[in-house]
């Protein structure tokens, strides 16, 4: 693999059409939509009662084989990576299943009948997981074929709960092969973490017992979650995998840091990533040289923190599993960098080392909302469609991106933009995957949030996949309950 070139060539997206807006949900729920902005976004979409993860996976991937002009024939790997599939049987194959039907009524041919389906579970991580699977393949048994990796997901949360706000859904399905077009993928110098936490952010089965699905199709899926854990996860996550590949690639991380201009990580919600970020180039200043102490020092000073105890805390390797538990779970495990992050806020080199970094793409992102494994690939789609349209000069950049998956698994994985970035970019169409929405009002989203019937809301899929019908026989000769039929919409 090291003598290979292997990496992404195309992106293509799908988000459903129904659009909430953050500032009207402010006014539905009598929540601040100055923090709420500053902190999550603008908006969100929700799926459809008629769609599901594989529906949207399955249309990212059709728009991907059709602006792109991939010969169907080729592809030899078709991975899913979601954490929202209500099938605990197949996965990637149902989305090969209806991609096949379509591209047959279309007159052009099916899939490979080669191609392996195999499907990636690691919370928001079974996207980053599914393509590293498929460099992997690609650079061995199979080499000279092309791969596609299509994360998909439906983030939604109880209503009532801190997470609403950061709900969202859609898909992104990856293009990757030898010779990458985009952007070549370089696992060589990665970074890995992972470790057990217990109650981070979890989906168990029983939740889904006895759900009623005679009015809608959806299956309802509601995370079980600790916010202010999950944050502390998230950061620590961060910085065990960032002091992995610094490791790998024997770099001083405050100088690696500072010689990036573009960061691109899993982003929940807005404030995530530099809430992330910025512990990150902290922590890198702690283990910096004299000038880079200098400055952690000056934030420290002016935050009221011992420089030396900031330092023991930042480079330290905490137990998280160790305060999973109800009585400890609001336990600030990083309280003095978290005071010093305060006052690196407003320092002018917050703007240029944090916001800056993961400024290319995030003015798109505003309106998508979470969309678990497929956040770090939109990211993607929305910073090389900015590029493009800015006509910026990003050709062999060092992009590094983060993913995350809540449990706790984080992957750091530079990635080096490709000679023909252009031309692949200008296939991606992902701002006019965004651009048509039907705004819902309180109502019609307690209706599609809850999974009852939608009153007054007059949109016909185009396009695109939907479910057709849930079977329900389960007879001795003839069982199909819970299984999804699908009908591709042109």
């Amino acid at each position: 693999m090291k003598n290979k070139s292997i990496g992404i060539s195309g992106l293509a997206a799908y988000v459903p059409p129904y659009r909430v807006w953050l500032e009207d949900w402010c006014t539905w729920t009598d929540s601040q939509w100055a923090k709420i902005q500053e902190v999550v976004g603008r908006s969100f979409r929700m799926r459809g009662r008629d769609q599901s993860v594989y529906t949207m996976a399955a249309t990212a991937v059709l728009r991907l084989i059709t602006q792109y002009d991939i010969d169907p024939t080729r592809i030899k790997f078709l991975g899913l990576g979601t954490e929202s599939s209500t099938d605990n049987s197949a996965g990637a194959i149902i989305v090969k299943g209806m991609v096949d039907q379509a591209l047959l009524a279309q007159g052009k041919p099916a899939i490979a009948r080669s191609c392996e389906v195999p499907e990636f579970k690691q919370a928001c991580l079974g996207g980053v997981y599914g393509m590293k699977a498929a460099i992997r393949h690609l650079a061995f048994d199979g080499s000279g074929g092309q791969a596609i990796v299509v994360c998909a997901d439906i983030a939604e949360y109880a209503r009532g709960s801190t997470g609403e706000p950061t709900q969202g859904a859609g898909a992104v399905a990856m293009l990757l092969e030898e010779n990458p077009k985009l952007a070549v993928v370089d696992l060589v110098h990665s970074g890995s973490s992972s470790d057990y936490r217990v109650m981070d952010f979890r989906k168990p089965m029983s939740r889904f017992c006895g759900q009623d699905r005679s009015q809608s199709h959806q299956v309802q899926d509601f995370p079980v979650f600790n916010g202010k854990y999950s944050t502390t996860c998230y950061i620590e996550s961060t910085l065990q995998a960032l002091n992995d590949m610094y490791e790998k690639r024997d770099v001083v991380a405050s100088d690696y840091l500072r010689s990036l201009k573009n960061i691109f990580m899993h982003r929940p919600y807005r404030r995530m990533p530099e809430t992330g970020l910025a512990v990150s180039y902290l922590a890198a200043l702690a283990e910096g040289g004299e000038a880079d102490r200098a400055e952690l020092a000056s934030y420290c000073l002016e935050a009221g923190v011992d420089t030396n105890a900031a330092i023991r805390e930042v480079i330290a390797e905490p137990v998280i599993a160790n305060i999973a538990s109800p009585d400890r779970l609001n336990r600030e495990m990083y309280p003095l960098i978290t005071a010093v992050s305060k006052i690196f806020r407003a320092a002018p080199s917050y703007q240029t080392e944090i916001r800056d970094k993961l400024s290319l793409g995030s003015g798109t992102m505003l309106d998508l909302g979470n969309l678990y494994t497929a956040a770090l690939p939109a990211w993607l789609a929305a910073g090389f469609e900015q590029a493009l349209k800015e006509d910026r000069d990003i050709t062999g950049e060092e992009f590094l991106t983060l993913g995350y998956g809540s449990g706790d698994a984080a992957e750091v994985i530079p990635f080096y933009v490709a000679d023909q970035w252009r031309e692949a970019t200008a296939a991606m169409g992902f701002e006019d995957s965004l651009k048509f929405a039907v705004d819902i009002n309180f109502e019609q989203y307690k209706a599609l949030h809850d999974g009852g019937r939608i009153q007054d809301l007059s949109y016909l899929p185009h396009n695109e996949f939907v479910i057709d019908k849930v079977g329900s026989e389960d007879e001795r000769h003839f069982q199909d309950v819970g299984i999804e039929y699908y009908r591709y919409v042109s």
